[in-house]
């Protein structure tokens, strides 16, 4: 762990300068870059080649697609505590994810046109869910679902087999669950491409969506403008500001499971109003450490990846968080504190609040989609939601006695702007009979 204190001369520098170290590095851009231009021009060859480097699964094009039968078959074989489990979280991310689904309107302007806007689903979407050593099961829920309350017309799910070929029965009962068939054993960067640039058997399209590690991303990134994407969700973060009502041993659980995904690039940040519960959380960590199953992977992040920041007072702990942006941010203080924090911090995807919410119940099943936004990207971008499956159409209707009101405007920026055909298009309609 590395510490700072507010106080030090250098603290700013070293504060963005431990941020820069989530960005990504030429090499792994670099590399992307080569695998979306040979997807680009061998489609299903590439995605076969690179499925079989990376992942070690030969794959022809013809086995890309897992059968519907195989999904209906990884349900029933599902435990039942787990079925469980999705059915519980499901309908918790219904009922949250509900809420969000914007809905048609029209108004009359001050010129007394009609004036509206409509909403429609996104017809053809992708999303990828990591898989691998950790399937990601609850992104399946988190995202998929949401596309559902959208109305998408066609959600395609894309996630990395193991050598064998295999999805992990969780992902596929999870995607049996929301009523989702249309599922690609392909991750990776190739899966982007595939989605971006579409394959001999794999349409592509019109958006993309989904969290991922550095060269998923990155990938997301390059392929912005062939096609949409929600955000750049990349390696986790998660920061704790904590006072001296914190419990040390929930700070160091909660740090700890955001670490064992153990990709390397996770950020953890410990924010502390004293020297005394930074130590007591430090401690706790170390003491909680080798009782985890992922410990030695855990280990390196939090020895590359974890930061102390000790500060003064709660104000200058809002600060920081809104200049870090953290994807998690668990609120470890009083109540009264923590309706302050909230409302001073502005940046962060999630909000945890007080001792007893854990990031994992978030993760899970609180109903807010875990999909949200690293790398300080919370500046700019807020977590996934229903909206960000639809898209907006605006809608504008003048009448006789309408345009006529509009018309000296629009011909004082027809003037303005040099542009005399757009002015004559509305003063043709007031001079007509």
């Amino acid at each position: 762990m590395r510490t700072l204190a507010i106080a030090d001369k250098n603290f700013t520098d070293d504060l963005a300068a431990f941020c820069r170290g989530s960005s990504v590095p030429r090499e792994i851009s670099d590399a992307v870059s080569v695998i979306l231009a040979d997807v680009r021009q061998r489609g299903d060859e590439a995605v076969a080649h690179y499925a079989a480097k990376f992942d070690g699964a030969k794959l022809r094009a013809r086995e890309f697609r897992v059968k519907p039968a195989d999904i209906v078959a990884a349900a029933k074989r599902l435990p039942p505590a787990e079925r469980r489990a999705l059915v519980a979280a499901h309908a918790s991310i219904v009922a949250f994810n509900s809420r969000g689904l914007v809905k048609n309107w029209t108004a009359k302007n001050p010129q007394g046109a009609l004036v509206g806007e409509k909403f429609d689903p996104i017809r053809r979407v992708g999303l990828y869910v990591p898989g691998g050593q950790v399937p990601l099961v609850s992104t399946v829920l988190m995202t998929a679902t949401l596309a559902k309350i959208a109305g998408c017309p066609q959600i395609a799910v894309f996630t990395p087999s193991n050598s064998s070929g295999k999805i992990a029965d969780g992902l596929l009962a999870a995607l049996h669950l929301i009523g989702i068939d249309e599922v690609y054993r392909i991750g990776g960067v190739q899966a982007i491409g595939a989605m971006a640039y579409g394959t001999s058997t794999i349409p592509a399209v019109d958006k993309v969506y989904g969290p991922g590690n550095a060269y998923v991303c990155e990938a997301k990134r390059q392929v912005f403008g062939t096609v949409g994407v929600d955000s750049l969700p990349g390696p986790s973060e998660i920061m704790i500001i904590a006072d001296d009502t914190a419990r040390a041993d929930f700070a160091a659980a909660d740090l700890l499971a955001q670490a064992e995904h153990g990709s390397g690039r996770e950020k953890i940040y410990l924010v502390g109003t004293s020297a005394k519960i930074i130590a007591a959380i430090a401690a706790e960590v170390q003491v909680q450490l080798p009782t985890i199953t992922r410990s030695e992977k855990t280990a390196r992040v939090l020895a590359d990846g974890w930061l102390a920041v000790q500060v003064d007072s709660l104000a200058q702990a809002a600060e920081v968080a809104n200049y870090v942006a953290p994807e998690h941010l668990e609120l470890l203080v009083k109540e009264s504190s923590a309706k302050t924090l909230t409302k001073a911090i502005t940046t962060a995807g999630a909000i945890m609040l007080g001792n007893f919410t854990p990031t994992a119940l978030g993760d899970f099943t609180a109903g807010p989609s875990h999909v949200l936004p690293t790398g300080r990207a919370g500046r700019f971008f807020s977590g996934l939601r229903v909206a960000d499956f639809q898209r907006r159409t605006s809608l504008i209707r003048y009448d006789r006695a309408a345009v006529k009101r509009g018309a000296p405007v629009v011909a004082a920026f027809a003037a303005m702007e040099r542009l005399d055909a757009h002015g004559r298009s509305v003063s043709i309609r007031t001079a007509s009979r």
